[in-house]
């Protein structure tokens, strides 16, 4: 089957019309016709070779939803007709401890759905149908794109770090991947506190659902009753001593956004309350269904710029130069 494409042909160049021969699907496989595609920083990553594993021509895009139009002899949980999502992992061993135990995420053999392969900015794409999930009807695929990658990312790693109900969470940065943290940890019966640099996010925050909001966080800014735990959505580098400081006892301080440099952090204010330092990567597949439920059932959805597929190298750019509130979906139905 060819499918009709936009790929960069070489490092760091514009998206243009590009068609392929897709391999038969395997037993396993799904093909999914898309109609929705988010755009997220790590296509850009991709498109600019930041990582040095790109292959060229790419075809960008791991925000995919669509419907199946066709799946492997062994597929069953999954039909023609439904309407699927796929995001960054498109595939694992299955047979791995981390695989058995749900955190297909974490499974060394695992594989990227734009690594070495194509990507969902194209009219099919094709998938294990284990990673190809199906999508609540309560939510459309403009929102549920994002969801994808942004979505399961902050939602999975405020469930590692152990978030419920009742507790006080931390959102460090209103952005793309910020303002889904904000609305998940809000939403399921937790005290929000967001930080940012920004008064109108300072605002937006509290629209979404955060009950305090600081502002430009320095030393003084010191909160009366401490996270337990604080999300870090953000790239940049910060004072994580403050925000260290800010935690209650047994408190954990997690990373989503990947500051540029090492952290600098002395043992002795981990030691003294138990507090810790994690990072999360994406979810697994058990987890990706529960946030996805989740956010149909409780309204979670992203702020969203659409886009037709003629506007694709605009979207791109405008992610690039961080216009974007807070993410863009590329329309193919357009």
């Amino acid at each position: 089957m060819i499918f009709n494409s936009y790929a960069s042909l070489s490092k760091n160049e514009k998206l243009t019309p590009y068609t392929f021969e897709s391999e038969e699907p395997g037993p396993m496989d799904c093909r999914i016709k898309v109609t929705t595609c988010g755009i997220c920083h790590s296509d850009l990553h991709m498109i600019e070779n930041n990582w040095r594993i790109s292959k060229y021509p790419l075809v960008p895009g791991h925000e995919v939803v669509g419907r199946i139009v066709e799946v492997g002899k062994m597929v069953h949980h999954l039909k023609v007709g439904d309407r699927v999502g796929v995001g960054w992992q498109s595939e694992a061993c299955m047979e791995c401890p981390d695989c058995l135990r749900g955190d297909e995420n974490l499974c060394s053999e695992n594989k990227a759905t734009i690594v070495g392969r194509h990507g969902g900015f194209a009219d099919h794409i094709q998938v294990d149908s284990r990673f190809a999930f199906k999508i609540p009807d309560a939510i459309d695929s403009i929102h549920a794109s994002p969801l994808l990658c942004a979505g399961i990312t902050v939602y999975s790693a405020l469930v590692s770090a152990g978030m419920g109900s009742g507790g006080r969470v931390g959102v460090i940065g209103v952005g793309g991947l910020g303002h889904l943290a904000i609305q998940f940890a809000s939403k399921l019966g937790n005290r929000v506190t967001a930080f940012t640099t920004s008064p109108d996010k300072a605002e937006f925050a509290v629209n979404l659902g955060a009950h305090d909001v600081v502002l430009n966080p320095t030393s003084k800014d010191q909160l009366r009753e401490k996270c337990n735990i604080i999300l870090n959505t953000t790239h940049n580098d910060l004072d994580w001593s403050y925000f260290l400081n800010q935690l209650d006892s047994d408190g954990t301080l997690s990373f989503v956004g990947v500051p540029a440099s090492p952290l600098k952090i002395h043992v002795g204010q981990l030691l003294a309350k138990r507090k810790k330092i994690t990072a999360s990567p994406i979810g697994g597949r058990f987890i990706m269904n529960e946030m996805l439920r989740i956010s149909a059932e409780h309204e979670i959805f992203p702020v969203v710029e659409e886009f037709s597929k003629d506007e694709i190298n605009l979207a791109i750019e405008k992610v690039k130069n961080n216009s974007i509130r807070y993410r863009a979906v590329v329309d193919f139905r357009k």
